[in-house]
């Protein structure tokens, strides 16, 4: 049985292409945030580039990220590109703990240029954090109703989605995460961007929070710097 789970959706300011900027950028949204899981949108240390190198898990430029969640008692889901040893190359998830970072989950659902360089992951993943089961999405992926039930199948308390929206697809946006919530009876976390990120010049923001039966628990505005927080009461 899960406990209450607090949780935000931070949508950071991009510091470029300076990935230890936006480390530190990262590290002080989880600090003020206060949550047990903070999660932020896709590729969010690189911002949007397709082109950006991947991070390995052991880059000291993380640093930041696993001090605050040390600090904190917090567990960060970040975004950025990662390679496997065998040269592979996903658009990832890393889970950040205050002693380690990991790759949670491997994009499965690639969209467009991204086939380009881009191996899509294997499998949905499910990440268990304090009783929590959490379904891991990364942007198309929450677009494509097969992820989340392929997700769901593995039973999931929460379905949590790091992504990036252009500046014109609110409605877009918020219809795909009440429609996984509804069809699902799961909660939804979206962490998504804010500002310009990587190629976009501009996103949508609106990072938010909905509860099992669609309705919106809480939600950022369209700028950048914005979190987030809900509590998710203990499973039944």
């Amino acid at each position: 049985m899960g406990t209450p789970l607090a949780v935000a959706a931070v949508q950071p300011s991009w510091a470029g292409a300076d990935v230890l900027a936006n480390a530190e950028l990262h590290a002080r949204a989880i600090v003020r945030a206060e949550a047990r899981l903070v999660v932020f949108p896709e590729l969010s240390l690189t911002g949007y580039d397709l082109g950006a190198p991947s991070l390995a898990t052991d880059d000291s430029r993380l640093r930041p990220i696993v001090e605050a969640c040390r600090a904190a008692g917090a567990v960060a889901l970040v975004g950025a590109p990662a390679r496997d040893a065998d040269g592979r190359e996903y658009i990832a998830t890393l889970a950040v703990t205050g002693e380690s970072v990991t790759v949670a989950y491997r994009k499965v659902w690639l969209h467009g240029a991204e086939f380009d360089r881009f191996t899509p992951g294997e499998k949905p993943t499910v990440l268990t954090l304090d009783g929590w089961r959490l379904g891991l999405a990364i942007c198309y992926d929450a677009a494509v109703p097969q992820h989340a039930a392929d997700t769901a199948a593995l039973g999931i308390d929460a379905y949590v989605a790091s992504t990036i929206y252009g500046p014109d697809s609110h409605s877009r946006r918020d219809s795909h995460m009440r429609e996984r919530a509804t069809t699902h009876a799961t909660w939804v976390v979206l962490a998504t961007a804010a500002g310009p990120s990587g190629t976009f010049a501009q996103t949508s923001g609106g990072s938010g929070i909905w509860t099992p039966n669609g309705d919106l628990a809480t939600q950022a505005g369209p700028d950048a710097d914005q979190t987030v927080a809900f509590t998710l009461p203990a499973l039944a």
